[in-house]
C-alpha cells in the first residue's frame, strides 16, 4: 500500500505534511482550525445582519402604519 503524503501550500511554497515536524503540523491544524472558526463567524455575522435588517425593516413598517391600522 502507497504512503499518500498532504501536501500544503504556504505563501506559495509546497510542503508536504508528514514531513513536518510536529511543533509544525500542530501549528498547521491551529491555523486550519482558525480559518474553519473565521469562516464560521462569517457566516454568523451574515445571518445576523440579515436578521437584524429584518426585523428594522419591520420596524419601520410598524412605524409607518396609523394607530387604528392594527
Amino acid at each position: 500500500m502507497e504512503n499518500k503524503k498532504t501536501p500544503i501550500t504556504i505563501n506559495d511554497k509546497d510542503y508536504q505534511f508528514e514531513d513536518m515536524t510536529q511543533e509544525q503540523q500542530v501549528l498547521v491544524n491551529h491555523v486550519a482550525d482558525l480559518d474553519r472558526k473565521l469562516s464560521a463567524a462569517r457566516f454568523n455575522v451574515d445571518q445576523l445582519q440579515v436578521g437584524r435588517n429584518a426585523f428594522m425593516s419591520m420596524l419601520e413598517q410598524s412605524l409607518q402604519k396609523k394607530p387604528d391600522e392594527d
